[in-house]
């Protein structure tokens, strides 16, 4: 075992605070990865604070992980030290079960191990990127490709599968119709992505305030759901909606802007539940539907995919004594797009 530096939340209701974790001695399959820099997702904000369920405590969140690799296992032949590498919402599954064995670990039978906060196979608890170093099995370790840079990399690693795997899911591409519901951390991640498989995309705001981002980075109309207007006027006009908010919508008055056959698909995740009318979707043949990041294959995919077509995530990189306030910042929806921890700082 070591010992690293590591910012976790030591109670439900408490601030994140620096404390030492251990890491698992380096087995035969595993790399060690000295971590460089660490996004900030709301899905660490939703689990240190026990929104989605109770956790042991105290609780290293961080599941977009970039680095460089310090050492490797014996046995290890995917990466080698000096190597460029991410690791996602995943360290672990039972990688036999059919869903498994044809790349979607993230709806493993046995239950997928998540990168903090899960138990693992040997019985201890995962903690997450917000350190100065992880182990983790050679199969869930990722290749950064060279054009893409380290930190704004990071928030790939969830915020760029989320929204990569359902837009190639639904074969989005040329000709296709697309609506991103908000323009956050995962919706600008969508714009860009979708633009670059070659659809029509929109995006859904509440305001107009972030329209010149949201154009910019490949929207082809922007429009504000807080004018009851947008709903009359886009009736019918899109074929999919992904749906990125973490907060409660109006399904019906959504779904009303499928065209028939159309599907909603959700990867934000509110703590509150979503009333659904069921005439809503009769009436057009539509769907709601959800998705869940994607396998280790697909977001070594989309990883190149953002290289070849120069996407990234906005960032605003931060110390790691600034943990604490990005978290009420992105509570408030105050950052463009997207916080990452610069680990070299979790030492001062």
């Amino acid at each position: 075992m070591s010992s690293v530096i590591a910012y976790a939340a030591p109670a439900e209701s408490a601030p994140l605070e620096k404390i030492r974790i251990e890491r698992r001695e380096l087995g035969p399959h595993d790399v060690l990865i000295d971590i460089a820099f660490a996004g900030i997702c709301h899905s660490d904000i939703h689990t240190v604070r026990g929104d989605w369920g109770a956790q042991q405590y105290p609780l290293a969140p961080g599941h977009e992980i970039t680095g460089t690799v310090a050492a490797v296992g014996a046995e290890v032949s995917r990466h080698a030290v000096g190597d460029r590498v991410g690791v996602g919402c995943l360290v672990n599954s039972c990688r036999e079960c059919e869903y498994c064995r044809r790349g979607d670990e993230q709806f493993c039978t046995k239950g997928a191990i998540g990168t903090y906060g899960a138990v693992d196979r040997d019985g201890t608890i995962t903690q997450g990127g917000y350190s100065e170093q992880v182990v983790v099995t050679e199969d869930f370790v990722l290749r950064i490709p060279d054009a893409l840079p380290l930190d704004a990399a990071a928030p790939l690693l969830c915020a760029g599968i989320t929204t990569y795997s359902p837009l190639r899911h639904w074969k989005v591409g040329p000709g296709t119709r697309v609506a991103v519901v908000g323009l956050g951390g995962l919706g600008h991640m969508g714009v860009q992505i979708a633009h670059a498989l070659g659809a029509e995309v929109t995006v859904l705001s509440q305001s107009l305030a972030k329209k010149d981002d949201g154009l910019r980075l490949g929207a082809d109309r922007y429009f504000a759901t807080s004018d009851r207007e947008t709903f009359r006027e886009l009736r019918g006009s899109f074929d999919l909606i992904l749906n990125t908010v973490s907060a409660v919508i109006d399904l019906r008055a959504y779904l009303g802007l499928l065209d028939v056959d159309g599907t909603i698909v959700c990867v934000g995740a509110p703590a509150e539940a979503l009333a659904l009318n069921a005439g809503s979707l009769i009436a057009g043949r539509r769907s709601i539907s959800g998705s869940n990041i994607g396998g280790i294959r697909e977001t070594q995919e989309m990883l190149d995919f953002c290289a070849e077509h120069g996407i990234a995530a906005k960032i605003e990189v931060i110390p790691a004594s600034a943990i604490n306030e990005a978290y009420e910042r992105v509570l408030a929806s105050d950052v463009r797009y997207r916080f990452v921890i610069d680990a070299s700082t979790f030492a001062e």
